[in-house]
């Protein structure tokens, strides 16, 4: 079943968008800030977000900017400005829905973001090493190594730009997009630490370092 996140601080809205989907199935995790919907989304494996942009603390706007592309975002807000909702999309939003909503239309706008996520979510390969995206793993022939989200983000463009040498300034920018402000040091021992984890399980070695620019998947 699909998890999906309700972001959204006011208590009686929130309960309706939670009944509603899980009377369709859904599995719902709860946040009603913007600091507590980033815990979540580092701790769990969320299939969407229903966000609102009016929250206590970091507005929805500054969580669409923290957020892994890959994870669908439909706003629900009361904002119904055309310039909102621009801001909302190019920021990285998928969907936006002005607040009072038509349940049956947000049923079928979930489902048509989930379906399209579906469909680009296809493990990357390369050589004999794979990306799931399901459980966000590596996977070396039959072994199977365990990633946080931040290695994940990484080997994920690595792995969709095999013969391409990724800057560390476009590892940083996406590292920063996905919740956590890094520097060269940090990504330096993200990268030691995937490194040791594919030692584990082979002593073939898959990411080469560019010296002064950056990191590429061996040849």
């Amino acid at each position: 079943m699909k998890k999906i996140l309700i972001v959204e601080d006011d208590d009686t809205i929130h309960n309706l968008i939670k009944e509603l989907l899980q009377t369709e199935h859904y599995i719902t995790k709860d946040a009603y800030s913007g600091t507590e919907a980033l815990t979540v989304i580092e701790n769990e494996d969320i299939d969407l977000i229903l966000l609102d942009l009016m929250l206590p603390g970091m507005s929805g706007e500054e969580i669409i900017k923290k957020v892994n592309k890959t994870i669908p975002i439909i706003v629900l807000s009361a904002k119904v400005s055309s310039e909102d909702k621009v801001k909302a999309l190019i920021n990285g939003a998928n969907d936006y829905i002005t607040k009072p909503f038509n349940k049956k239309e947000l049923l079928a706008r979930i489902q048509v973001q989930l379906r399209i996520n579906s469909s680009q979510n296809k493990n990357l390969k390369y050589k004999d090493i794979e990306l799931l995206e399901d459980n966000r793993s590596l996977k070396i022939k039959e072994d199977k190594i365990t990633l946080t989200r931040i290695e994940y983000t990484i080997m994920r463009e690595l792995l969709s730009n095999p013969n391409k040498v990724i800057t560390k300034t476009r590892l940083l920018d996406l590292i920063s997009r996905d919740m956590e402000n890094c520097d060269e040091n940090s990504l330096k021992v993200h990268i030691s630490n995937i490194r040791k984890k594919i030692k584990n399980v082979t002593q073939n070695e898959y990411i080469e370092s560019i010296w002064g620019i950056g990191f590429k998947m061996k040849d």
